[in-house]
Parts: structure tokens; sequence; C-alpha cells
């Protein structure tokens, strides 16, 4: 089968994980194009990857070989390039999140099942060798029924070199502060594996630690269908940084994800274990320190859904299910009042 042609659209700091994945599968992808507007930004790119620029996104778009692109701007942009792109007929590779509102991320998925084009959505921890395994315990009944379940994100962003940075946590260019721009991954993995809550009571605000418009601090009580309970506990105020937990309370048997390690303990005496990958960081201030390989998983099920004409792992639909979850605990906060969840 014949290399898919695909162009970058953004050179900003979430590009290398991308990159290295293209080279990584060079036998099956081409990068025909990589595009900033920022001249800057292109010579900075040229320095670490073999890859043709253009300081024109028309250049792409025109480009018939050219079957897909990946979108790596940020949130604000998305809806606009989306439509864009489907428009020319390219299937799109966006990274998290869909856009900087529900609103606009419910037009993006829209434009692009109205073109008939793929949409796939970069949220990489469910490809983490825990939550995978988590998936097939939890799949197989094994642990019976839900009792509780719930998500900590212990996390550290500096003020000075992170939220200094212009638009860094600004509701204008980000959408939001610890939910949506850095705790949506774990999120994302937590909703896949146990369901979407009925309802949160949830509390929101920006901490004495940092200077930003949006939220540095949540918590958030959860009520599930079934009457199981849970929280969510997410902050960027966690010097320096420690492993995000997912917490499964079963009626069999315990089920528990820190970082890349899952420890599972059955009633009767059995576990099961997946060791940690001590290569993967990014909860502190680096945001960055961690190896491309689930990138890299994300983008071969993205090669896989185009060859066999079928969706992405994590489509549009899939991604928004994190961003209404999202906006129920920010509603929750504002109205000070329980909050159901839109689920559909």
């Amino acid at each position: 089968m014949s290399r898919r042609r695909i162009g970058i659209i953004g050179l900003g700091m979430a590009v290398t994980p991308h990159a290295k994945s293209l080279v990584d599968l060079k036998d099956r992808v081409e990068v025909a194009y990589a595009f900033s507007r920022t001249a800057e930004r292109r010579s900075s790119f040229a320095e670490k990857f073999p890859f043709p620029l253009t300081d024109s996104i028309d250049t792409i778009l025109d480009d018939d070989s050219v079957d897909a692109v990946m979108v790596l701007t940020t949130p604000d942009c998305h809806l606009e390039i989306v439509r864009q792109c489907a428009a020319a007929g390219k299937h799109i590779l966006l990274e998290k999140p869909l856009d900087i509102s529900t609103e606009r991320a419910v037009e993006l998925i829209r434009a692009c099942r109205d073109a008939g084009v793929r949409l796939g959505v970069v949220l990489q921890h469910r490809y983490r060798p825990a939550g995978l395994k988590l998936r097939e315990i939890l799949a197989s009944g094994r642990l019976g029924r839900l009792a509780s379940a719930s998500a900590y994100m212990p996390l550290w962003r500096p003020q000075k070199g992170y939220y200094d940075r212009p638009g860094r946590g600004d509701k204008a260019r980000d959408g939001g502060g610890v939910l949506l721009t850095q705790g949506i991954h774990t999120l994302d993995l937590f909703l896949s594996l146990v369901g979407v809550p009925l309802e949160v009571a949830g509390y929101t605000g920006t901490s004495c630690i940092h200077e930003m418009e949006t939220e540095d601090v949540a918590a958030a009580a959860l009520r599930f269908e079934n009457g199981a309970l849970g929280c969510v506990d997410a902050t960027t105020c966690a010097y320096p940084g420690f492993p995000e937990r997912i917490q499964v309370l079963c009626e069999n048997g315990t089920a528990v994800i820190t970082g890349t390690e899952l420890n599972v303990a059955f009633h009767d005496g059995g576990t099961e274990h997946v060791a940690a990958d001590l290569s993967v960081g990014g909860t502190g201030a680096d945001p960055m320190d961690f190896p491309q390989d689930f990138h890299r998983a994300v983008l071969a099920d993205f090669l896989d859904a185009l060859d066999a004409d079928r969706d992405p792992w994590i489509t549009g639909e899939e991604a928004l299910k994190a961003h209404r979850f999202i906006d129920a605990i920010l509603q929750s906060g504002a109205a000070g009042r329980p909050v159901s969840v839109i689920r559909d």
C-alpha cells in the first residue's frame, strides 16, 4: 500500500512528539508540508526534522496529493482550520482539545461529518498499556459491578515560563484551565473506562499560586447511573508534580492506575500488574517530558482507519464526552448545585 501524504499545520510546543512519530512511521506516511505562519518556528522546526516547509496553508489545501492533515495549533484556531481542511477533502488528526468551547467543538465535528472526512483526536493516554489492560479486565466482567470511580491529577505548572506566556491560561486562546488543557487526557481515559457520570457537584477556582484567567484547581463529586460514587481532583498547583491516578472500586476487587502503572487486586486473591514506564513524565514543569510512543499509537490508528475506511478510535464524538463532562463541573461550580452531564 502506498504511503499517505500528510500536512502538518502548527509547529509550536505540541509538534515534537508528532514529528518524531512521523519519522518512526516513515514507511507508512510521508510529510508533504509543515506549515507555520511564523518564520522563526519554521526555522526552528527545520533544525530538528527533515520535512518540507511552507509559509501558506493554501499550499497544503490545494495539493490533491495530500489526503490528511495534522492540526496542532492552539485550540482557538481549530474550528476555522478544520473547516478549511474538511472543505478541501482532507482527513484530520486534531490535537486536543477540540476547541475552546463545546459549541465550537460541535460545529467542528459537524463540518467533518458533512464533508465526509475522518476526524481523529489526539488523546494519547488511552493507548498506555495500563489503560488498555484495565479496559480488557473491565470488559471481561471479572471485577463485577462498579462501586466507586475517581480520578486525581496532582500536576504542577509554574507561573514563570509557563503561565506567563501570552495566551496561556486565557479563555480566549485555551478555552479552559486545568480541566480542559491539562486534565483532559486523564479525564478522557477515565470516562472511557468507567463511563460518563450521571451527575456532578463541582467547585473550581484560581489559587493564590498562579495569575491566570482560568481555573488551576477543580474538585467534583460524581454520581453514576448505577448509584456508584466518585470524585475528581485536578490541579496545576501540586509542586513538583505527581503521577495522575485513576481508582476503580468494584464488587470483586480494586484497580488503580498510577501514572503508567496498573495494580489490580481481586477479592479472591488474584492480581494483575502492568509495570510503570519510568520514561513517562509530563506532570511537572516540563509538560513535554515523555516519549512519543503513545502519540505514535494514535497516528498508527489514524492511518489504519484511513486504510480501512473507518473512523479512528477516538473520534470527535468520543472526545466530546470529556468536553461535556468538564462543562458540567464548571457549570455546577458557577451555579452552586449539582448538574446533570449531557451524555448524547
